[in-house]
């Protein structure tokens, strides 16, 4: 199986490009983490990867909003580089600040020039940093992160995780679509109508993560690089871990897809 070459891309205040590198590490990947300046220096790099990620973090200490600095740079210039990339069927994935970054640039849904943005992420119910495990379930068969994923439990941690969509037309659409592909569920009831703290900011239809059209960009609020080990399950040594952490797979799909 060819090894996909994976570029993890970091800003001032990024902290978790390691720990993601190390999962596509684990996955099969090779990896090579670059400074957000060398792409605009020189976006020719671009052609080295097959997958691209933006880790979390707090890129540009979250300025202004979450991920509004990073995602402004990349949709003034490198989004003919990013749409190039989409078009030559790469994959693309955002975590946490990562899929903050994607929100405020056209990569994940394209904005009304108009009315604006379709969606955005923005400040949690709670009025707080929510740092806690969450369970999810992903819906339909679209991501190809998310390939042969049922459920997974991960933990969350950001101040402006909430989804919300300019209207509901605009969520009818992208849930129809297939895009709405990961939710918080509720340790009881798969279902319906899921409350603080299981859905930790409020997002609307519970969405945790969403995916493109093509379901090859990805973005999500938890954090599946923080679970690829059994052991870094909160109650592990009380026998509830599986073989592996329920992260893991997000990345043997990605690497997976390249076969």
């Amino acid at each position: 199986m060819p090894q996909p070459h994976v570029v993890i891309i970091r800003a001032p205040g990024t902290n978790c490009d390691v720990e993601t590198a190390f999962a596509f590490q684990q996955a099969g990947a090779k990896t090579e983490t670059l400074h957000i300046n060398r792409l605009l220096e020189n976006p020719s790099l671009f052609t080295k990867f097959q997958i691209l990620c933006i880790p979390g973090g707090f890129s540009y200490g979250d300025d202004i909003a979450a991920g509004r600095i990073l995602g402004n740079q990349i949709q003034h210039h490198l989004a003919e580089h990013m749409d190039k990339f989409k078009a030559d069927g790469k994959l693309i994935l955002g975590i946490c600040n990562g899929f903050q970054v994607l929100m405020k640039s056209p990569v994940l849904l394209q904005p009304d020039h108009v009315k604006g943005p379709a969606a955005t992420l923005t400040l949690n119910d709670s009025g707080r940093f929510e740092d806690r495990w969450v369970r999810l379930e992903v819906k339909g068969t679209k991501c190809v992160f998310l390939k042969g994923i049922e459920r997974m439990y991960l933990p969350v941690a950001h101040a402006e995780g909430k989804f919300v969509a300019r209207d509901e037309e605009i969520l009818r659409h992208v849930d129809r679509a297939g895009q709405l592909v990961l939710r918080y569920v509720s340790q009881s009831a798969g279902n319906g109508n899921v409350s603080y703290p299981d859905n930790p900011n409020g997002s609307q239809a519970n969405v945790a993560g969403i995916c493109d059209s093509t379901g090859r960009v990805l973005g999500l609020m938890p954090h599946p690089e923080r679970h690829i080990d059994p052991t870094q399950h909160p109650r592990w040594t009380r026998g509830e871990a599986g073989s592996v952490g329920d992260g893991l797979q997000v990345f043997v799909n990605a690497v997976q897809y390249f076969a």
